[in-house]
């Protein structure tokens, strides 16, 4: 009897434990959501929109900072009835993430026009004065954001291009249809199911010990240096792209490697950025730039670094015409890469 009542107490406990758990109710709510179109249309009554035009999300300006406003369905609903749509149009949106309350988080873009919208693109300038905010570039406005905001919206980005750009089936031609959540796209001529991808990226910071390896292309602002970057090929494992990438982009060859961290990012299209730390042979740390895919690439010292990381960018040019040294901002990973190198660096220099 005692035996059973220990069974019986444990078991209890368990599922305590995993009632209790906020992360479990989130993702197995989520989870229902992605699932169950009907259970959608419910969480849609009580959720919260976030708004884009044309894949630039909807924010506004405060203490030099923006900030993503959240509508109601009601709030959304009087909006597109004043423009003359449908409240059909909200079908449209997209399932982002949800609250600890259980509140789900949805996007809807206002500006995209094309086969499978059920309403043509709504005027942009006289949304903005509506709606008392701007339709701002997500690449522009993403380090000016919340890290919650920014995770949000590059989710809501990354899902609503991948819906305009997967508008049909590829072996049928035929158009598709996507679920209420947009987790997916179904061929009904074939019945393929489509779902959302990333492509992975590794974004590796070199090292020869006492001097990290920086870059910068063309696009980037001026005076920014990262980390290495490139798209895995297919067939190659992750630590067989950052050995080719460094190869192909600098001319050096890895002689270690560990890993770092992991993020999502929608530029140019939904990405998942793999980030490790590497080291060259020792002696061999001769760069040889391949201008195809750089600008310029450079040895910094860990004092450069560390000033470097001191700055906020961007800047512009001086009077001398120079531009300072900056890295990439606190939300990027390639960030935290060069962070931890610092850090690193600093604690092995300190005395024992």
């Amino acid at each position: 009897m005692s035996l059973y009542c220990g069974i019986a107490f444990k078991r209890k406990f368990f599922w305590c434990y995993r009632l209790l758990s906020t992360y479990v109710t989130k993702t197995r709510y989520l989870f229902e959501l992605k699932e169950d179109d009907d259970a959608c249309k419910k969480a849609q009554q009580t959720g919260a929109f976030y708004l884009f035009h044309g894949l630039a999300p909807l924010l506004q300006t405060s203490a030099h900072q923006y900030l993503a406003p959240q509508h109601s369905l009601l709030e959304l609903e009087r909006l597109l009835g004043k423009f003359g749509q449908d409240a059909q149009r909200i079908e449209d949106s997209v399932l982002i993430g949800c609250s600890e309350q259980q509140e789900a988080w949805f996007a809807l873009d206002l500006g995209l026009d094309n086969s499978s919208s059920i309403s043509a693109s709504l005027p942009k300038p006289e949304m903005e004065t509506e709606l008392k905010g701007s339709f701002i570039e997500l690449r522009k406005a993403l380090f000016q954001l919340s890290a919650k905001d920014a995770s949000l919206l590059s989710t809501a980005q990354a899902l609503l291009r991948w819906h305009d750009a997967h508008q049909f089936c590829s072996r049928s031609g035929q158009p598709t249809k996507k679920n209420l959540a947009g987790s997916k796209r179904l061929c009904p001529s074939t019945n393929i199911i489509y779902y959302p991808q990333v492509a992975p990226v590794v974004i590796t910071l070199v090292s020869d010990g006492t001097r990290c390896l920086l870059a910068r292309q063309s696009s980037f602002p001026k005076g920014m240096y990262s980390a290495l970057a490139g798209f895995c090929d297919i067939g190659e494992s992750v630590e067989e792209t950052v050995r080719r990438e460094v190869a192909e982009e600098v001319g050096l060859e890895v002689e270690s490697l560990q890993y770092c961290a992991s993020q999502h990012w929608p530029f140019p299209n939904s990405s998942l950025m793999i980030a490790y730390h590497a080291t060259v042979k020792p002696g061999q740390t001769e760069i040889q730039v391949n201008l195809r895919e750089l600008e310029t690439a450079a040895w910094f010292s860990h004092h450069e670094v560390a000033t470097a990381l001191k700055r906020k960018g961007p800047y512009t040019q001086q009077q001398n015409g120079t531009v300072p040294f900056w890295l990439p901002p606190k939300l990027a990973i390639s960030h935290q890469l060069i962070k931890e190198w610092v850090e690193k660096q600093t604690s092995s220099s300190l005395p024992a």
